[in-house]
């Protein structure tokens, strides 16, 4: 089953969601702006919400599915809890659409710093974000990996 394509990394992107955060000057406004970025994410069908992409170490349920096209991972995520969904967004608006090498190189805790981000999460929901990061970068590790061990092996053909 292929992934369903959405907007994050391209139309929706850190950058956008930094700017977006910086004009709300509380964060009850804020937590609204994260549920709508929830709602842009497209649902995962539910044939793929089984323990092979359920993601450990969240508070909620949580599913990932990627596949590397054209050289750019590309991620499908769902959840069962508004908020997380939305956390999601803001993490695919990092990672989406990116190269193996540019998810291991981004500074996403800098991003999570400038919009204040973690200090605001009760502690279960901070370590789920953290789960979902390691995940995404796991995978991007062993994308590259997998590149690299392809392309050597191809120059000893």
């Amino acid at each position: 089953m292929s992934i369903t394509e959405n907007t994050f990394g391209t139309e929706i992107t850190s950058e956008d969601i930094i700017d977006t955060l910086g004009f709300f000057d509380d964060w009850e406004e804020r937590y609204k702006y994260i549920i709508d970025l929830g709602k842009e994410l497209p649902a995962m069908d539910d044939k793929k919400k089984t323990e092979h992409f359920l993601l450990r170490g969240c508070q909620s349920q949580v599913w990932i599915d990627h596949e590397l096209k054209d050289g750019v991972l590309l991620f499908e995520a769902d959840s069962d809890a508004h908020i997380v969904r939305g956390l999601l967004g803001m993490v695919l608006a990092a990672y989406n659409h990116k190269t193996p090498e540019d998810i291991i190189a981004f500074d996403i805790e800098g991003y999570f710093q400038q919009v204040d981000l973690v200090k605001h999460l009760s502690p279960t929901r901070g370590n789920g974000l953290r789960a979902m990061v390691q995940k995404i970068k796991d995978t991007a590790a062993d994308r590259k990996s997998t590149r690299l061990n392809s392309s050597h092996n191809s120059d000893l053909v």
